[in-house]
């Protein structure tokens, strides 16, 4: 049977949407709520001076970290490296830029894009000259903000538990974690789930992401979705 909803496609078909030189913005924390699929397709596919968008870059091979270890990026923006050394000694050398963004304000940057917002306003950094340096600044009843502008990307990975043919995701635990704003900030949002459910059977309640912001799915590693909709 054909699908009949569209959004439900293998990982060699998807993988028609990844080129040289784009953005992809990433969901996880330290790798987890990373796609791994979609990351190792990536790597497959061979696509290189991709620009990255998320919390961290992983683990040298965790994550998007595998991208980075690879030599993939030609820039990352997010809150920490600590944990890649490989992406620390690429940043030192000249072979990786890297634009850090507090945790916090860079969830709300990602956020803002999601939402069509052009950026947001915040004080942290403002007494640092490396935060403030080239950044517009505006002044509000009398105290001074930085402009932090929106973030977004050509394509958003997001790795969920469960997912319905019409993209509605519930995520597990704290892999929730960026993956609900990365979700929303993307010009197309691919999701690789661990399980594909019939339509109907989440719970209204319980879902985080709606599908209207979900373009495409994968099932992760191989899983058989068929059944979804039959």
């Amino acid at each position: 049977m054909e699908n009949p909803f569209g959004k439900i496609t293998t990982l060699e078909k998807v993988l028609e949407y990844f080129y040289d030189g784009m953005t992809v913005m990433f969901g996880g924390f330290g790798g987890v709520g990373t796609p791994p699929t979609l990351i190792d397709g990536l790597l497959d596919k061979g696509v290189k001076d991709l620009t990255l968008i998320g919390n961290d870059t992983g683990f040298p091979h965790i994550g998007i970290g595998k991208i980075i270890s690879n030599g993939r990026a030609r820039k990352v923006i997010a809150s920490h490296i600590g944990s890649n050394p490989i992406a620390g000694n690429m940043m030192n050398a000249g072979e990786l830029e890297v634009e850090f963004s507090p945790q916090g304000t860079l969830a709300e940057r990602i956020r803002a894009g999601g939402v069509g917002l052009a950026g947001v306003l915040t004080d942290i950094g403002m007494d640092n000259e490396l935060v403030t340096k080239d950044k517009e600044k505006v002044l509000i009843n009398g105290k001074k903000f930085l402009v932090e502008t929106a973030l977004t990307a050509d394509v958003s990975i997001v790795f969920a538990k469960k997912a319905d043919p019409y993209g509605n995701l519930i995520y597990d635990k704290s892999a929730r974690n960026t993956n609900p704003l990365v979700a929303m900030a993307g010009d197309i949002t691919i999701v690789e789930a661990e399980e594909i459910v019939p339509l109907g059977s989440l719970n209204p309640e319980e879902i985080i992401t709606p599908g209207v912001f979900v373009d495409i799915i994968i099932p992760s590693g191989g899983v058989n979705w068929k059944w979804a909709w039959e």
